[in-house]
C-alpha cells in the first residue's frame, strides 16, 4: 500500500479541520412573543442532534430577529470520531458444517460486517465460543448528518399551530423564504422545509433589501450588521435598553422599562432606533396606570417619568428604521397615541357618572362561568367567605364593603378597554366616590399577587378579599370538574393557589385551608362531594413545591414527615417544618428517627387491637418501667408545648426520651412468646409513637 504524499496528507488534514457551522432559517415576520422560545428550542435540538451523532464542537450562539432564526457553532468537527466495535455473531458450533464449510448463519454475519468469513475471529468465554468481528466504525461526516439533524430539530419546535404557504406541503410557524447552511465556506446541499440550502441571506427589509452572499459561516454576524441587522437577540435587547435609557436621560427623566415590553420590542425590530415623542399635558390628569397602559401596553412605547416620579408627558418608541426624517416618524407616533389617550379620558369622565353600586347592579347580567352563575352570584359568595376570613384574621369592619364593590369596575368602559386595569380602576373610582382608603386598597389588592414575585395585599382587608376571591374560583372550577390538566390552566388556578399560599405564609395568617375550602364548596351552585378535598390536595401540592424551592435545606422526607400529621394551616405546617429542621441538627435526631421507624414497622406488622391499653403493673423489666415513667413525666409538658405550638420546645422534650428508648430496645424483647407481655409492650410503643407524632412523623425521616 503506497503512502500518500505530503500534499495529499495536508489536503486531507485541511478537509477534516474543525470549521464554523451556520444554520439560518429566513422567514416572514415571526410572532414576537414566541421568538426567544423558538430560538432556544432550535439551538437546543441542533446541539442535541450533534451530541447524539458524536460530533464535537465549540461555542454555540443563537440568533433571532423578526425575520430569522439562526445557530452558529464554532469549531465544529468535520466528522464524529471513529470508534472500535466488537460484534458477536453465531456460536462456532452453528457456523460450520461437518466438512468445515461456513453455514448460512456464518456467511450472513460476515456479510453484515462487510468481510469474508475467513476474516472473522473467535470469541471464547466460559459460556462458549462465537464468531466475532473486531473493526472500526467510521464516524459520521458532519455534512451528511446535519441535514437530518436540522429537519428533526425543526419538527420538534414548540409551535402551537403550523401553517402552509403557496403550493408547498411543508409547515412552519411562518412562511420560509430562504435557508442558509454553511460548513466553513461550503454550502451543505440539503433540502430543508422544501428549500435547497444556499449561502444567500437577507439584510434589513428596507435598509438592505438585496441578497447577501456569505463567503463563510464565521462572517455571518458581521455581514448582517453591515446590512443593518443586529442578529443577536441579547445584544439587540441591550442596545434598545441602553438607547431608551439614554434618550430619557436627555429629556431629564427616567424611562419605565418593563421586561416583557423590552423583550417584545426586541422581537419586533432588527435595527432599533429610539425616538422620543410627546402627548398633551392634559392627559397627565388621568390615573397614572391608565396613561401607562395606553402608551406601554397598547402602543408598545416606553413611558418616561420626571425626576419627581410623576409622568413627564414623554414617551420613547423604538423604530425599525433609521429614517432620514425622524420628525415625521415622531409625529406619526404622536398622532397614533393621541386618540387612544382621548378615548381613555372620555372613559374616565363617563365612568364616574355612575356610582360603584350602580355598576355592581349590572353584574347580574354578566356570566362568570355558565354553571357557576353571574358575577353577582360570585360577589355574594366571595362576600360571605371574605367576612368569615376577615373575622378570623381581625381584618376590621371594611371587609364587607370592599367585597360588595370588588367587581364593580368590571362594568366600566375603562376596564372594558383596558382589562389589565381591573381592580386598579376600582380603587380610583372608589376613592372618587369617597370610600375609605382601606376599601379602595382592598378593591385593587383582591387580584394580588397577579404573578410570581408580585406584591401582596397591603392590609388585612385586602388579604381577606383576595383569599376569598381566589378560593371561590378554585373551589368553583373544581366543583364543575374543570381542574388544570397538563399545560392547560385557562382559569389560572395554579397562579391562584400560589397566591393563596403566599398571602398566608408571608402575611403570617394562620387559617385552616381545608375548613375554608369546605365553606366555599358548600356555597357553590354545583355541589360535588369531593371538591373541597381535591382543592385542599391541590393547594398542598403547591405548598410542597414552595417549601422545597426555598433553598433552606428542606428535604422531601422532612416535608413528608410534617404533612403526614394532617396539619391544615400552611403557616402551621411551615412552623413545624422550621422546628423539625432545627431539631435535625441535634445528635439525638437520627437515633430517634431510626427508633421511630423501628416502632412504626413493629406496630404495622403486629396489628394491635385499639382497645388494648398499657398496664403498668404488667411490666416485668426495669426498662419498661423507665420508658413508661419517662412518657408520663413528659406528657403534660408536651401537651402544653403543643397547645402553644411551641414545636421546637416539643421536639426538645422528645429528644430527652432517647435514653429510655435505647434502654427499652436493648433490654426488652417486644415480641415475647407470652401474648399478654407482648401486647402490653406493643401498647407502650404505641404510646411512644403517639407522643412523637405530634409535630411530625419522625419515622419518615432517614435514620
Amino acid at each position: 500500500m503506497n503512502a500518500a504524499g505530503p500534499e495529499a496528507r495536508s489536503a486531507a488534514a485541511q478537509d477534516d479541520a474543525p470549521r464554523s457551522l451556520l444554520i439560518e432559517i429566513g422567514t416572514e415576520e415571526l410572532p414576537p412573543a414566541g421568538l426567544p422560545v423558538l430560538s432556544r428550542a432550535l439551538t437546543d435540538h441542533v446541539v442535541k442532534g450533534l451530541a447524539d451523532a458524536g460530533i464535537p464542537h465549540g461555542k454555540v450562539r443563537s440568533f433571532a430577529t423578526p425575520r430569522r432564526l439562526a445557530v452558529l457553532i464554532a469549531a465544529c468537527s468535520a466528522r464524529a470520531p471513529d470508534r472500535s466495535v466488537l460484534r458477536r455473531g453465531p456460536p462456532v458450533a452453528n457456523s460450520f458444517d461437518a466438512a468445515g464449510a461456513p453455514t448460512q448463519a456464518a456467511r450472513a454475519f460476515a456479510a453484515s460486517c462487510g468481510v469474508e468469513v475467513a476474516a472473522l475471529t473467535r470469541l471464547t468465554t466460559d459460556k462458549g465460543a462465537w464468531l466475532s468481528f473486531a473493526g472500526t466504525e467510521h464516524g459520521a461526516a458532519t455534512t451528511a448528518a446535519i441535514g437530518p439533524i436540522l429537519n428533526q430539530a425543526i419538527a420538534a419546535l414548540p409551535i402551537a399551530k403550523r401553517m402552509r404557504w403557496g403550493a408547498r406541503k411543508t409547515e412552519f410557524v411562518r412562511p420560509v423564504h430562504w435557508i442558509v447552511l454553511l460548513f466553513g465556506d461550503e454550502v451543505v446541499p440539503v433540502e430543508v422545509l422544501g428549500l435547497r440550502a444556499d449561502r444567500i441571506t437577507r439584510g434589513h427589509r428596507f435598509h438592505a433589501p438585496g441578497p447577501i452572499v456569505l463567503t463563510g459561516a464565521a462572517s455571518y454576524e458581521t455581514r448582517l450588521r453591515r446590512a443593518k441587522v443586529i442578529a443577536d437577540f441579547a445584544l439587540r435587547r441591550e442596545s434598545i435598553r441602553s438607547g431608551v435609557t439614554a434618550l430619557a436621560a436627555e429629556l431629564g427623566g427616567k424611562a419605565l422599562i418593563e421586561t416583557d415590553l423590552l423583550d417584545e420590542v426586541t422581537a419586533l425590530v432588527e435595527w432599533p432606533v429610539p425616538l422620543a415623542g410627546r402627548y398633551e399635558q392634559r392627559f397627565l390628569a388621568l390615573p397614572r396606570e391608565v396613561v401607562i397602559a395606553t402608551v406601554q401596553d397598547h402602543q408598545r412605547y416606553f413611558p418616561v417619568e420626571g425626576s419627581a416620579g410623576s409622568l413627564a408627558g414623554w414617551f420613547i418608541t423604538v423604530s425599525n428604521i433609521a429614517s432620514r426624517d425622524p420628525d415625521t416618524v415622531r409625529a406619526g407616533n404622536e398622532r397614533v397615541v393621541r386618540p387612544r389617550l382621548s378615548d381613555a379620558a372620555f372613559f374616565w369622565e363617563q365612568d364616574r357618572k355612575l356610582s360603584l353600586e350602580e355598576q355592581t347592579a349590572k353584574l347580574a347580567g354578566v356570566t362568570f362561568q355558565t354553571r357557576l352563575g353571574s358575577y353577582a352570584d360570585k360577589t355574594q359568595r366571595v362576600r360571605a367567605l371574605a367576612n368569615e376570613i376577615g373575622e378570623r384574621i381581625a381584618a376590621g369592619p371594611d371587609v364587607d364593603r370592599a367585597a360588595q364593590l370588588a367587581k364593580a369596575d368590571l362594568m366600566t368602559s375603562m376596564v372594558g378597554e383596558f382589562p389589565e386595569l381591573q381592580g386598579t380602576m376600582g380603587r380610583y373610582y372608589a376613592a372618587a366616590q369617597g370610600e375609605s382608603e382601606t376599601v379602595c386598597l382592598a378593591i385593587e389588592d383582591q387580584y394580588r399577587p397577579r404573578y410570581s414575585g408580585d406584591a401582596l395585599p397591603r392590609a388585612k382587608t385586602g388579604q381577606a378579599l383576595a383569599l376569598a376571591d381566589k378560593l371561590d374560583t378554585l373551589v368553583g372550577i373544581f366543583a364543575i370538574d374543570q381542574k388544570p390538566t397538563g399545560a392547560k390552566d385557562p382559569f389560572g388556578l395554579r397562579r391562584a393557589a400560589l397566591g393563596i399560599l403566599r398571602i398566608l405564609l408571608e402575611g403570617g395568617l394562620d387559617l385552616d385551608l381545608y375548613a375554608l375550602a369546605g365553606r366555599s364548596a358548600a356555597a357553590q351552585p354545583v355541589q360535588r362531594e369531593s371538591a373541597a378535598d381535591e382543592v385542599f390536595s391541590f393547594l398542598m401540592e403547591r405548598l410542597r413545591g414552595l417549601l422545597l424551592e426555598r433553598g433552606d435545606g428542606t428535604t422531601t422526607e422532612m416535608v413528608d414527615a410534617v404533612f403526614s400529621v394532617g396539619a391544615r394551616s400552611p403557616l402551621d405546617i411551615d412552623a413545624r417544618l422550621q422546628a423539625l429542621r432545627q431539631f435535625l441538627t441535634v445528635p439525638e435526631a437520627p437515633i430517634l428517627a431510626a427508633a421511630n421507624k423501628r416502632i412504626a414497622n413493629i406496630l404495622k406488622k403486629a396489628e394491635l387491637d385499639v382497645g388494648i391499653v398499657v398496664a403498668s403493673d404488667a411490666f416485668s423489666e426495669a426498662a419498661e418501667h423507665g420508658l413508661h415513667r419517662a412518657l408520663l413525666e413528659a406528657r403534660a409538658p408536651l401537651e402544653d408545648a403543643m397547645r402553644r405550638r411551641a414545636y421546637g420546645e416539643t421536639l426538645s422534650l422528645l429528644a430527652r426520651m432517647r435514653g429510655p428508648i435505647d434502654a427499652f430496645f436493648a433490654e426488652v424483647m417486644v415480641m415475647d412468646e407470652d401474648l399478654a407481655l407482648r401486647r402490653n409492650r406493643l401498647a407502650l410503643l404505641r404510646e411512644v409513637r403517639r407522643a412523637f407524632g405530634g409535630v411530625a412523623d419522625l419515622s419518615r425521616l432517614p435514620g
